[in-house]
């Protein structure tokens, strides 16, 4: 070996060890093997994977056509928009019941739960939408002052979603907040259902986005965010290629083959004797049935073909369960089917479901519900909503009867031992059973009167503490005569 080539062997070692360093270093929070080549980094096919950007949040028409043809794709957007806003809101307040039927019956009237429905449904579509308040008297330009309200201005909801409203990406609010960054205005374009080419400031609009995006992703889709779809884009594909192959497997689950001993030769010829093969072929596509026969030459063959289908039921149920896993909706509630397993019913699921929706309202719908329910009070009590006031969202999770009986009855028994160890008055007990029938139903009847007669009452123990108390009889007590 010369010289020259055992200099270039030791270059070219010293390139691999270099090579093989550097990658080990880059590559050093994982594991390698780089003789077996498994492992990132380490020269296989996996290692050339990798993520790209699929922008399909921007392509407005795809959207629309694949939430008008593909069915889960409506169930992706729909169900959560529906669960957030189905079971509305339980105000918690000293108002008295009139004017907490008034609230539930503007809530009704102006159809505010369908609009927030729809403003929900339209964020996760196209990745962002906007509620505007309808204030009659008020420019909608103009911040929303609500001590100028009067009875009867609150005119409803009106839902644009992204694509008819241009925000201002230059002048953002700059007051300290949540809203701070985020356009100040939005435009409404000329294509609009209403507001055409009109200006809306922030403080009218409850904002909502799909899947909220880093800043500068953000400020790659004009301030919005980006549509549920896009992560699950390729396993939406996935899952309806595989229903659509597998439906069009149906077509060939019955192949029936017929073996003519010199076909060729009989096409070739043509003439009758290709006629009566294909009139042959017409009898027996016409005459075979259940309780038909075939009827053939002694030579020639004819053979049935089934196709098997086991296998792809267990790859569609994979398919919907990582799409049930992307969009964290169970099974039980997107498919309409039970899960497999000792838990065959899905309620540990839907209860999950249920918290992780109540996580949503409180995280999407919160701030702007606020602002609605006091927008709501001046119009429809002609009055603000009282100090102290505050709402909750109504549960989801639904107690059977036989749940609302065992509980009432456990509180029950708690007020009433409550009661006679003279812990608690009689209004207190009352106020404590009243507020129980929110969950059980019972004690419904007990009313504003009954509680007030209640705290008129001395509290329990009063009358054994007075010993000289003279009873009010509505007589005088008459003395014992005295014996001589």
């Amino acid at each position: 070996m010369s010289r020259k080539t055992a200099r270039q062997q030791q270059r070219l070692a010293n390139r691999i060890t270099h090579d093989t360093a550097r990658a080990r270093a880059a590559t050093a929070d994982s594991f390698q093997n780089f003789a077996a080549r498994v492992g990132l980094g380490a020269q296989n096919q996996a290692s050339q994977a990798g993520y790209g950007f699929d922008f399909v949040s921007r392509n407005r028409i795809q959207m629309e056509a694949v939430y008008r043809s593909s069915w889960i794709a409506g169930m992706a957007v729909d169900v959560v928009a529906m669960d957030m806003t189905r079971a509305g809101v339980e105000i918690q307040s000293d108002m008295s019941p009139q004017d907490m039927d008034k609230l539930n019956r503007g809530l009704e009237r102006l159809q505010i739960w369908n609009k927030l429905c729809d403003n929900v449904k339209w964020s996760r579509l196209y990745g962002g939408s906007i509620a505007v308040m309808l204030v009659d008297g008020q420019r909608p330009d103009t911040p929303l002052r609500l001590d100028s309200i009067g009875k009867g201005q609150f005119k409803g909801l009106l839902v644009l979603d992204r694509w008819l409203v241009q925000p201002s990406l230059e002048d953002l609010v700059t007051e300290y907040g949540p809203d701070l960054g985020k356009p100040k205005f939005y435009t409404v374009v000329a294509d609009a259902q209403a507001l055409v080419n009109q200006r809306i400031h922030y403080s009218r609009v409850i904002r909502l986005e799909g899947v909220s995006l880093p800043y500068w992703q953000r400020i790659a889709e004009n301030g919005w965010g980006q549509s549920v779809l896009e992560r699950l884009w390729d396993r939406l594909v996935a899952f309806d290629s595989t229903t659509q192959g597998t439906a069009q497997l149906v077509y060939k689950a019955h192949l029936r083959t017929y073996k003519v001993d010199k076909l060729r030769e009989l096409i070739a010829t043509g003439g009758r004797a290709f006629e009566a093969l294909t009139r042959q072929i017409d009898l027996i596509r016409q005459y075979q049935s259940n309780e038909g026969m075939t009827l053939m030459d002694a030579s020639d063959e004819f053979e049935a073909h089934q196709y098997s289908f086991s296998g792809l039921s267990d790859v569609l149920l994979q398919f919907g369960q990582q799409l049930s896993g992307a969009l964290q909706i169970p099974l039980v509630r997107l498919f309409g089917q039970s899960p497999a397993g000792l838990n065959s019913s899905g309620d540990s699921d839907l209860r999950t479901y249920y918290d992780n929706v109540a996580a949503w309202q409180d995280r999407d719908l919160r701030h702007g519900m606020s602002t609605l329910l006091q927008v709501l009070a001046r119009s429809e009590l002609g009055r603000p909503m009282p100090d102290g006031w505050d709402f909750q969202f109504r549960p989801l999770w639904q107690l059977s009867d036989t749940e609302k009986a065992d509980i009432g009855s456990k509180d029950t028994d708690s007020v009433v031992k409550a009661y006679d160890a003279q812990l608690i008055g009689r209004a207190t007990a009352l106020k404590e059973l009243r507020q129980s029938s929110q969950t059980t139903g019972l004690w419904t009847n007990i009313t504003d009167e009954d509680i007030e007669e209640a705290e008129d009452e001395p509290p329990p123990g009063a009358l054994e503490d007075m010993p000289d108390a003279i009873p009010d009889s509505g007589q005088e007590e008459t003395q014992p005569a005295k014996q001589s």
